[in-house]
């Protein structure tokens, strides 16, 4: 199988370091990363060949290896989307909503997509905030219980659900719906970029909203492709 043939978070997974290429392209690798890549370089009117060169050309501009999560325990990488990801959310989000009504006052008169920026950011921030949180009190939890009773060799852990499926799922929804929103915002800013006569602020947001975005990426990239499948095998496992 070709590169080009694989899925997208495949390759994601294999070569974490080419969510950069992806990011760079607009091309999503968490929520819709199960298209062949040559498919998702169709569906945005890129040339699969360009992004194949930009893949490669990783080996020559990217120094070390990307952190290989899919191989560390579930526990630790839980800890790591909660200390850094949602930790990321929680201050990055106040942040960039201060700068939006900032730039919306300012600017939104002549500008009438700011404010349809401003208010899908404010959605994707108030379901994001809720959402770490269910993941952390119920989710994470449980998935770190799961993988002690496979070590332990024991059975299942009780839990107030019948399957692990159950709160996977309504967290896979939760992500798409975070990645319609984000994704909206990236049409909205025509991809982040600013128009030239923007002022520091308002280029301060549009960086922010990229940073914010790509962040959010990675973020879902971790949990839809390494820790959800990862956790359910665990408990197929112990079934």
């Amino acid at each position: 199988m070709t590169l080009a043939e694989k899925q997208v978070r495949e390759i994601a997974l294999e070569n974490p370091s080419t969510s950069r290429v992806f990011e760079h392209f607009g091309i999503d690798y968490c929520c819709g990363g199960h298209k062949p890549l040559s498919a998702a370089c169709l569906e945005n009117n890129l040339s699969v060949d360009e992004v194949l060169a930009a893949i490669e050309n990783l080996a020559h501009t990217t120094p070390g290896t990307a952190e290989e999560w899919s191989t560390r325990p579930l526990a630790e990488l839980a800890e790591h989307i909660v200390w850094k990801h949602h930790g990321y959310i929680r201050k990055e989000f106040p942040r960039l909503r201060q700068l939006a009504e900032k730039v919306v006052a300012r600017h939104g008169e002549h500008c009438a997509e700011l404010a349809q920026i401003q208010s899908n950011l404010e959605s994707l921030g108030d379901e994001l905030l809720a959402h770490i949180q269910k993941e952390e009190i119920v989710l994470f939890p449980y998935i770190v219980k799961l993988e002690k009773a496979q070590l332990a060799g024991g059975g299942l852990p009780l839990g107030c659900f019948s399957s692990v499926l159950q709160p996977i799922h309504v967290m896979l929804s939760e992500h798409d719906s975070a990645g319609l929103l984000s994704a909206r915002i990236r049409e909205l800013s025509t991809d982040f970029n600013p128009p030239e006569w923007a002022c520091p602020t308002y280029r301060a947001f549009y960086a922010g909203l990229r940073e914010f975005v790509e962040d959010l990426h990675r973020h879902i990239h971790l949990e839809n492709n390494i820790l959800f499948p990862k956790a359910l095998e665990i408990e197929k496992a112990l079934s």
